[in-house]
């Protein structure tokens, strides 16, 4: 015991007492972009087996790790420089407190001599993360680096969870100091209390149109399977928010779609005319309500249940007739052992709901060679269960969410903010932290572009990706929204784009270009094989700007309209 503890509290730089802390508390991987304002602690990952991924740039960096943090439960770990690194990184850390991913992001920081004195790359982490993070702090002592690191892992996982942002002044990573190491963290859960769940029973038994949403962050593979057990026994149909869809089986027969960009108007007209509706964990932000237009606003006409881990988030929009301060997964393991409701006229809904469902997601056809319904339904068939699909965002992405089918949890990685760029470092962590899995990239021209450059970390870090870029030339989410609101006056949504499968093979990787359905699935078999990270661009027609409707009838929407 005394040489445990003689060892515990030996002489240690900061940055060294950081990397501790981190194995300390379970970490395995790090992303990021090194700088010379961090030196000590790179220096102290030589020392432990904590992988560190490098990146090409901080965003790219910190969109892995909240990939990471969505894969794993755990905090992403993400290490940037000053200034201009810690900026770039802010796109990732504002991914993850959007879709609700535990996060630590790891800043150095000037001097703490230099303070106050707009010193090289000097920003003060507090004012420039404060709406963006739960916590942001600075560590000025290297002996309190224990008490932070350890205050930020249960920050980031407990209630909602999301990204804290710690700033390391580069002369405190160098202090020696003694100091003990703590135990490691454990994820608080928050549980319903018996009352709230006898409540919720009554509520249940009484509705005759229930449905249920679920999304959020505090999710994992059991609360799955108690909800779906849930909705079983009550038959109770369930809906996914926005790009959260892989936290229901797909082919479960109470699952009744996605309530995201896109939505089935038959599933729309089923919320609307819901008399109980039980949110789990979402937040009914503006992509889930289709604008706030599917729930009226304070007061919705049906009874509303918020189940929701952070007591902030519930009444901030919608007044729930009945609020449950719980995390998802404590709430439906709980939801699992409510005594069974009535099923009735409740049983027919819920299969019609279903196949309401299934109807929507057969493929459509759209304008040009390349049809990407029938691709990506091409793909359903082909790759194993596990398989991760991920995507960033744009218009090429309703085409994924509509036809695709998640099976297993945590095989989707899309961001709920909305970000582009996302699909590219999102694959790259997934591939990381799931060797022995598919991982299948979405990107449109634009998306793709925005980081492009982690193409070149997965071929760095041998992690074969397939990456898919539907190429149409243009922003096509932003001209859709220009035809309709400006029919005809086209400015700054058109791009000229490089080979797409040229640049793989630049980089090291396969490429290959589609111009045909036909042609995709030999491509993709060859990629497949290749073992190299991969390109597959498509020749998308700019006509294709959603599975339901074209760019000429946006701009005929428009010209309607104006």
């Amino acid at each position: 015991m005394s040489d445990t503890k003689s060892k515990a509290v030996k002489p240690r730089s900061g940055g060294h007492i950081l990397v501790d802390q981190l194995a300390l508390h379970g970490v395995d991987t790090a992303f990021g972009v090194p700088g010379e304002s961090y030196l000590e602690a790179l220096d102290g990952l030589f020392d432990h087996k904590i992988r560190f991924i490098t990146c090409r740039q901080e965003g790219g960096a910190a969109m892995m790790a909240d990939a990471y943090g969505k894969l794993t439960g755990r905090p992403g770990i993400c290490f940037v420089t000053r200034g201009p690194g810690a900026t770039n990184a802010s796109a990732g850390v504002h991914v993850a407190f959007q879709d609700s991913t535990p996060m630590i992001l790891l800043v150095g920081q000037v001097g703490r001599d230099m303070v106050e004195r707009e010193a090289f790359q000097e920003i003060d982490y507090r004012r420039m993360f404060g709406q963006m993070a739960k916590w942001v702090a600075e560590i000025d002592d290297a002996r309190r680096i224990p008490e932070y690191v350890s205050r930020a892992f249960y920050t980031a996982t407990s209630g909602r969870p999301g990204p804290v942002v710690l700033a390391l002044p580069e002369d405190m990573l160098t202090d020696v100091v003694e100091v003990a190491d703590p135990s490691s963290y454990r994820r608080v859960m928050i549980q319903p209390g018996a009352a709230d769940m006898a409540r919720l029973g009554a509520l249940l038994a009484k509705a005759e149109r229930p449905l249920a949403i679920v999304g959020g962050g505090g999710w994992s593979e059991r609360a799955r399977g108690d909800f779906e057990a849930f909705c079983s026994l009550h038959n109770l149909p369930v809906a996914a928010s926005f790009r959260c869809q892989d936290y229901i089986d797909n082919k479960h027969p109470n699952y009744v779609g996605h309530a995201g960009v896109g939505i089935n108007p038959k599933l729309g007209a089923y919320i609307r005319e819901s008399d109980l509706l039980l949110v789990v964990g979402a937040r009914l932000g503006e992509m889930t309500t289709q604008g706030y237009t599917l729930i009226d606003i304070p007061r919705p006409k049906q009874t509303l249940v918020h189940v929701y881990a952070d007591p902030d988030e519930i009444g901030r929009t919608y007044q729930p007739d009945f609020a449950i301060v719980a995390s998802s997964d404590a709430f439906a393991a709980a939801a699992r052992n409510l005594p069974t409701a009535v099923g009735g006229p409740r049983v027919a809904r819920v299969e019609a709901a279903h196949a309401e469902l299934l109807a929507y997601t057969k493929p459509l056809a759209s304008p040009g060679g390349v049809q990407m319904a029938d691709i990506v339904a091409w793909l359903r068939k082909r790759l194993p269960a596990d398989a991760i699909v991920t995507n960033g965002a744009g218009n090429y992405a309703t085409w994924v969410h509509r036809f695709w089918s998640y099976g297993q949890f945590r095989t989707q990685l899309a961001p709920t903010s909305g970000s582009m760029g996302y699909g590219v470092p999102a694959a790259v962590a997934a591939k990381a932290v799931h060797p022995s899995r598919t991982v299948v990239a979405f990107a449109g021209d634009g998306c793709f572009m925005m980081t492009a450059q982690e193409f070149m970390t997965a071929v760095q870090h041998d992690l074969p990706i397939i990456v898919i870029i539907s190429n149409n030339g243009m922003y096509g989410t932003i001209r859709m929204h220009q035809e309709r609101e400006h029919p005809g006056r086209v400015l700054g949504t058109e791009l000229k784009n490089p080979d797409f499968a040229a640049l793989a093979r630049a980089y090291g990787g396969f490429g290959a270009k589609v111009l045909r359905t036909e042609d995709f699935a030999a491509a993709f078999d060859e990629a497949l094989a290749s073992g190299k990270p991969s390109i597959i661009e498509l020749t998308i027609d700019p006509e294709a700007l959603s599975p339901s409707t074209t760019l000429s009838a946006f701009r005929a929407q428009g010209l309607a309209k104006h």
